[in-house]
């Protein structure tokens, strides 16, 4: 097996004071660049935010934040959990990004999706009726501006562009690309036609259900004739010293943001048995460092993943109960899962 890495995400969710107020926005925004610099410190390889335009979230402009984190960290790369590609434009995309790799030293890294929520498509003029064909057209667009070569494009989302150089190029030449999915087969045969390193969003149910997925995407990278990518996992967690300590901490806050998105979508509110179910045999990662290390080093496993990020924010879970979880990630959680995976210590099912 290749060497892991190991990432943090969050979505910037807005979180509950001292006196279980709600922060400002401000203040949260603030307190993500503080984990960030705690990742970095601890050995985080990577950190990524995601983006998002609803009260529930601080963060919508992801790469204004990532660019404060690199003024303050020498080695974490910095990316997105997700950038929603469908409601923007791809040249302005690789322009702030090409920008974040500069100010960052060659450490920005980009995740592309559709997005989950939809708030954006009307905040920015777009009709919810060409999710896909916006998300299909604008992949492919920024497929080609990767390249960072003259762009011949043709399509019907946006202006086409003909010849067109785009700045700045980066010293790279190339900025480390991603496409997350959330388990449909054609996401995940796009991601290999145009050449994109995979994140599997594992959210909910055993990860394991995502090994055909990994294969397909196998398979269409050698059908497009292109080398084999990457695979990462993102998938939500939380350390604490024990198990115990870890559910209880955590149980209130997934409660609450859980019961409120299934809400708006139509899902029965989140029950303490299904919670712990999840968590024993499903998406979520959370205890002990040694609970949590076992469960990566399966999910690592079984989906034959090079990297696995933890999506460590769980709605109103406090600034300091993350800062706590992000140093045993660090500290104690990522050495135990290289050690397991190293000797492969895990028997099968553990």
């Amino acid at each position: 097996m290749l060497p892991v890495e190991f990432g943090l995400d969050t979505f910037g969710d807005v979180t509950a004071g001292p006196d279980g107020a709600p922060l400002p926005y401000a203040q949260v925004i603030r307190n993500v660049v503080e984990q960030a610099v705690l990742a970095d410190e601890v050995g985080v390889d990577v950190f990524g935010i995601g983006e998002h335009h609803r009260d529930d979230f601080a963060v919508s402009a992801p790469e204004i934040v990532l660019a404060a984190i690199a003024s303050r960290t020498r080695r974490i790369r910095l990316g997105t959990a997700v950038t929603v590609l469908s409601s923007d434009d791809p040249v302005r995309v690789f322009e702030r990004f090409a920008t974040l790799d500069a100010v960052s030293q060659g450490r920005a890294e980009l995740t592309l999706g559709r997005g989950s929520f939809t708030e954006s498509f009307p905040l920015f003029g777009y009709d919810l009726d060409d999710y896909d064909r916006l998300f299909a057209e604008k992949a492919g667009l920024m497929a080609e501006l990767l390249t960072e070569d003259a762009v011949t494009w043709h399509g019907t989302v946006r202006a086409p562009l003909a010849g067109q150089q785009v700045y700045p190029k980066t010293e790279s030449g190339r900025i480390p690309a991603w496409i997350g999915v959330g388990g449909t087969p054609e996401s995940v045969v796009r991601a290999a036609r145009h050449g994109f390193a995979l994140v599997l969003a594992v959210i909910g149910g055993d990860p394991a259900r995502f090994a055909p997925y990994v294969e397909l995407y196998h398979r269409a990278l050698d059908q497009y004739e292109h080398e084999q990518l990457p695979i990462a996992v993102h998938a939500p967690g939380f350390v604490a010293a024990t198990d115990e300590e870890a559910i209880e901490t955590l149980w209130p806050h997934a409660r609450a943001s859980i019961t409120r998105i299934g809400a708006e979508r139509g899902w029965p509110p989140l029950t303490r048995d299904r919670f712990e179910a999840d968590i024993a045999d499903g998406a979520w990662h959370v205890g002990s460092p040694e609970t949590v290390a076992r469960k990566i080093a399966r999910t690592v496993g079984v989906l034959d993943a090079q990297r696995f990020d933890l999506k460590y924010s769980a709605g109103t879970l406090p600034h300091e109960a993350m800062m706590t979880s992000i140093r045993r990630y660090g500290t104690e959680v990522i050495p135990r899962v290289r050690e397991l995976l190293e000797a492969d210590l895990l028997e099968p099912g553990d």
